[in-house]
């Protein structure tokens, strides 16, 4: 199944291709910061930090964060891959589908459980991959896999904003006005 899978993806690939959508950008993956942003160095030795488009991982400091880096880094540190460059971010990132094989790797860290389904961005992706990618964090929470094994896990978004706030009110707390 997953090589017909991979065809199918691949045909997917070329028929864009072929029709003018944007051409993939080939490359060697040479860093990875997390489970949802690497580092690709070009044929033409730029590098490129890229974010992982349509998903979110664990931060470093949260549970799964580390597993998610790791399982990333399994599928793809120092392996050529194509990337899907669709837009840069506020951070200056672009945001990517990486490919390795034909196989859409973003779907996989979901499909694996050490990824969420990006919901908020959404919009931003292609109808059929949202769907895929949705699909893909369902599959993987009903058979409890990765970060779905834990009774309670805490989305990445939902812990940065618990982070701010307590920081916001660490920094209240030694505030003195007289």
């Amino acid at each position: 199944m997953n090589a017909f899978r991979s065809l199918l993806i691949g045909l997917v690939l070329f028929a864009s291709a072929a029709i003018g959508a944007t051409p993939l950008t080939p490359g060697l993956v040479v860093a990875i910061s997390d489970g949802d942003t690497i580092t690709l160095l070009t044929e033409d030795k730029q590098q490129l930090k890229i974010r992982l488009a349509g998903i979110d991982t664990p931060e470093k400091k949260q549970a799964f964060g580390t597993k998610a880096r790791d399982h990333l880094a399994s599928r793809i540190f120092k392996h050529d891959v194509e990337v899907d460059l669709r837009k840069k971010d506020q951070y200056g990132r672009h945001l990517g589908v990486i490919y390795l094989g034909g196989v859409d790797i973003n779907q996989s860290m979901i499909q694996d459980g050490y990824a969420w389904f990006y919901k908020h961005y959404a919009k931003d992706q292609p109808k059929e991959e949202a769907q895929r990618y949705a699909k893909a964090e369902a599959d993987a929470r009903s058979k409890q896999r990765g970060l779905w094994a834990d009774p309670n896990p805490v989305p990445p978004w939902e812990f940065r904003k618990e982070a701010k706030d307590q920081a916001r009110a660490a920094k209240a707390a030694t505030s003195y006005r007289f």
